[in-house]
């Protein structure tokens, strides 16, 4: 969330921000609270040191008449601060809902625009591949290659799942082992965290409260599943202070993603592009203020690696303040070509999210023995996410015949498998 002593000194300065991204926050409200709840904290705290003084002076007392007087005024001042102590309670309350719905301040640097049609394109690897034969789009080549089951997926959980099975099942097992490696050679940590975490990890993640409908939570506890490995990521230093020397911290790590996406019909779903569960590879990093614009780049550098190690073109898009997502103040998003849909697809999404994430995780650092702390900056990012890099290599590494030729950097992971054909023995 936002520094309330930003809004505080910068007001103006914050809302031209946000109104980049279309919004008219609340900050009037914002600072009317503020200073009511300021204004409580003070006068309950000078009443509560003027009850301690007292309490003092009862004890000292010998006249049993003045001590009852100064008791009866006491239970009347401690009547007045628990008063002022509830009404501090509603206002903080108040302020903090308008405080966590309010989204991360747009850098600079970056475009202005209402959507998604004014992102930028920043650069172009590679021409889109034209298949020289009459190629098919992954929901026809999957099922006709024996590898992609939608009915059976249908039938065990409902719309918008599918099966993979056989050679499709380990090729994707394939590329998500072949990327965590790739990403630990690039210097992250792998990390292994729960797919279910608590509402507290959400919230400092920035899902809760506003992502709530679009999140699965257990009906009983409070567990929800995640969306992204990003989520259990930002919490492991939760509550925590690192030595600044230590910094950045990069991880790394695979989890399931499930979210309650609203979909129609239509082309933009078809297959297996959108659904409610699907895999993805994680990059996320803890930093320092001063080195987070570099963490960005560098990590766009490794998701570019990824796209070019597997032979994809691939474009990069610099997001505009209309697209940018909720906790980013920065967003870089990597799409391939697949050429049997004929289409982008995004499988990388970068972002910058500056101190926000770690102001709610209460994440913070020292730079160095007796200097005061800070808060961290995280950076998170696909590395790459699954089923899209999946379709895109199924669709142009399809050949003339039917079949779908591996990829050699996947080959040592596919058990020998280095074409896909229909009667192949998976």
């Amino acid at each position: 969330m936002l520094d309330m002593d930003l809004i505080r000194k910068n007001p103006e300065e914050v809302m031209a921000a946000l109104s980049r991204r279309g919004i008219e926050p609340p900050i009037g409200r914002m600072l009317e609270l503020d200073s009511e709840r300021r204004g409580l904290l003070t006068e309950a705290e000078e009443l509560k040191a003027e009850r301690n003084r007292v309490s003092k002076e009862i004890g000292q007392m010998k006249d049993d008449k003045a001590r009852q007087e100064k008791i009866e005024a006491m239970r009347e001042l401690g009547e007045r601060i628990d008063g002022l102590d509830a009404k501090l309670r509603d206002v903080e309350q108040t302020l903090n809902d308008l405080a966590v719905e309010i989204p991360n301040l747009p850098d600079p640097s970056i475009p202005d625009g209402p959507d998604e049609t004014a992102n930028v394109v920043v650069k172009n690897v590679g021409e889109p591949k034209q298949l020289d034969f009459e190629g098919l789009p992954h929901w026809d080549l999957g099922p006709a290659l024996g590898i992609l089951d939608f009915e059976r997926g249908v039938k065990v959980s409902g719309s918008r799942f599918y099966v993979l099975e056989g050679a499709g099942a380990r090729l994707q097992r394939a590329l998500i082992s072949w990327m965590l490696d790739l990403h630990t050679r690039q210097g992250y940590r792998e990390m292994y965290a729960p797919f279910m975490v608590r509402g507290q990890t959400l919230f400092a993640a920035g899902q809760l409260p506003k992502f709530q409908d679009n999140l699965y939570k257990d009906h009983e506890e409070d567990l929800w599943m995640v969306p992204t490995a990003e989520v259990p990521l930002t919490g492991l230093h939760m509550d925590e202070i690192l030595d600044g020397e230590t910094l950045p911290l990069r991880y790394t790590a695979y989890s399931p993603c499930f979210r309650r996406e609203k979909m129609s019909a239509g082309r933009d779903v078809r297959g297996i592009k959108r659904g409610h569960q699907f895999d993805k590879v994680e990059m996320y990093v803890f930093t320092t203020p001063e080195e987070a614009s570099d963490e960005l780049e560098r990590m766009l550098g490794h998701a570019e690696e990824t796209c070019s190690q597997l032979g994809l073109t691939y474009r990069v898009l610099e997001l505009c303040t209309g697209d940018l997502g909720f906790t980013a103040i920065k967003t870089y998003d990597v799409e391939v070509w697949a050429p049997g849909s004929e289409e982008w697809l995004e499988v990388s999404s970068l972002s910058n999210c500056g101190d926000f994430q770690a102001r709610r995780a209460n994440a913070r650092y020292r730079a160095e023995k007796g200097a005061r702390t800070r808060h961290l900056h995280t950076l998170n990012g696909s590395g790459l996410a699954l089923p899209r890099t999946l379709i895109a290599v199924l669709e142009n590494y399809q050949q003339a015949d039917g079949s779908v030729v591996v990829p050699e950097v996947l080959h040592p992971w596919m058990g020998g498998v280095e074409v896909i054909r229909p009667e192949a023995d998976t």
